[in-house]
């Protein structure tokens, strides 16, 4: 009976023997379980302690991982073997790695000519410093995804502050350099010390029961959490998940100072802000007190240009007035400008002393200021200064009355000279109708019509009797 068509008990075809078999070579198995483990796996992290260590001439290292249960054989080509950098004496050799717990990543491979399966590690460290910075980045990854990191929750530092909060070690150097730099730029900022370890299993407690005291005191404008460099493990209590939480919970503005510039903490990225070093953080909060200098320059520039604008708005309400005095006749025009003159002179006098008095103030506060933050030296020459724009400031309104009134006394002058009044007075008159109209021609009346003519001194009113052209 044909193989091909024999039928199982339970109603399938067998397909011949040929095809059930698959003949694989030793190789070939090796090869194809090595590329399943390879694509399978991908990389992977272990910890385990180094045996077997050995390095021959090549530059490769060979060595098995191990841990209480098991092991696995380990190779590690020169090309990523001379990245690593451990604290062992010299070069790495059976010697010192032997014993030596390890954090490795590596992918998955099998070494063909002896069917071993094997680690082909890529990267090796310390474990402990590795460990520590794993839990790191996955407390960093966690916090992020629950948006502590995000900068739409931070609250900016007041532009001001004078009261600073600072957690941190009362006998660290932090707290030295803190206040050195504060001393130096801004004496008049008060410090507030909240004590606390900053290294240490009881660190991390007692920074979160300092963070809990500055804000049930609710005392300060900004609260600073701050210490000096070190390793990780020195720095790993300001990684604490509670006290980031508590961190990112505080009302007050923050700022995380931990380490030095290339040093990171969970705290710098919850904090409100963060700075490279303590000094840096001082240098962040405090405010020169050469700028309260360059405020009191300001101040002056302030005052000069608003003087230079009280004198521009008169002259161009001069000119106003100039206009105005055109259709009037010479008397009335005099009589205006004079009463003008003195209005403008009064309202100059008290616009310039209403501005003086508000640059007086001005001057007064920020001279508190200065007197606080202890300037010395710049107040008296600013204050003389002052007094200088002051007079200039008077002796130039003086002036611009004074010309003012020259010119009223030259166009006084100029129309006596045009008046009327001054023909009369060599002899000759003025006649007028009964309308007031001045006549230039006898044609312009007819017998009966009242005139009147006016002398230098008094009229006569008259009737026409006759009329010659």
């Amino acid at each position: 009976m044909d193989m091909q068509s024999f039928e199982d008990p339970f109603g399938q075809k067998r397909e011949s023997e040929d095809q059930q078999r698959q003949i694989f070579t030793v190789s070939r198995l090796n090869s194809e379980v090595r590329r399943l483990l390879e694509s399978h796996f991908g990389n992977l992290w272990l910890v385990g302690e180094v045996s077997n260590f050995s390095s021959p001439s090549s530059g490769h290292w060979y060595f098995t991982l191990k841990d209480e249960q098991a092991q696995v054989r380990c190779a590690m080509f020169r090309g990523n073997n001379q990245r690593v950098r451990l604290a062992v004496n010299g070069r790495p050799n059976s010697q010192n790695m032997h014993g030596m717990q390890v954090l490795v990543r590596a992918r998955l491979s099998l070494y063909e000519p002896r069917g071993d399966y094997q680690l082909i590690v890529e990267h090796l460290e310390a474990a402990g410093e590795g460990l520590l910075q794993q839990q790191f980045e996955a407390l960093k990854q966690k916090l992020q995804h629950e948006g502590l990191f995000a900068l739409e929750r931070k609250k900016p530092l007041p532009k001001r502050v004078r009261k600073l909060g600072v957690i941190t070690s009362p006998s660290g150097a932090a707290i030295k350099d803190v206040l050195s730099v504060l001393k130096r730029r801004d004496p008049s900022l008060e410090v507030i010390i909240y004590p606390a370890q900053v290294q240490g299993a009881d660190a991390a407690g007692q920074l979160r029961q300092a963070l809990a005291t500055a804000i049930r005191r609710n005392e300060v404008d900004a609260l600073l959490l701050t210490r000096g460099g070190g390793s990780l493990e020195d720095l790993w209590c300001f990684n604490d998940e509670a006290l980031a939480r508590d961190l990112a919970a505080c009302p007050l503005p923050t700022i995380s100072a931990v380490g030095h510039e290339v040093d990171f903490s969970i705290c710098d990225f919850v904090a409100d802000m963060r700075a490279a070093t303590p000094s840096a953080a001082a240098e962040l909060v405090s405010q020169d007190q050469l700028q309260l200098v360059r405020q009191l320059q300001l101040a002056e520039q302030q005052a000069t240009r608003a003087m230079q604008q009280i004198l521009q708005r008169q002259r161009t309400h001069l000119r106003h007035l100039r206009q105005r005095l055109q259709p009037l006749s010479p008397q009335q025009r005099l009589q205006m400008r004079a009463q003008q003159l003195d209005d403008w002179q009064q309202r100059a006098e008290q616009a310039m002393q209403r501005r003086l008095r508000q640059h007086q103030q001005q001057h007064e506060q920020l001279q508190h200021r200065l007197h606080r933050a202890q300037p010395g030296q710049s107040l008296p020459a600013l204050r003389q200064r002052t007094e200088q724009l002051y007079n200039q400031g008077v002796r130039a309104i003086t002036q611009q009355l004074n010309q003012a009134l020259s010119r009223q006394h030259a166009a006084q002058q100029a129309l006596d000279i045009v008046s009327p009044l001054q023909t009369l007075k060599r002899g000759y008159s003025i006649t007028v109708n009964a309308n007031g109209d001045i006549i230039r021609s006898a044609t312009a009346f007819k017998p009966g019509d009242e005139l009147r003519t006016r002398f230098a001194e008094g009229e006569i009113i008259s009737e026409v009797r006759q009329v010659k052209p």
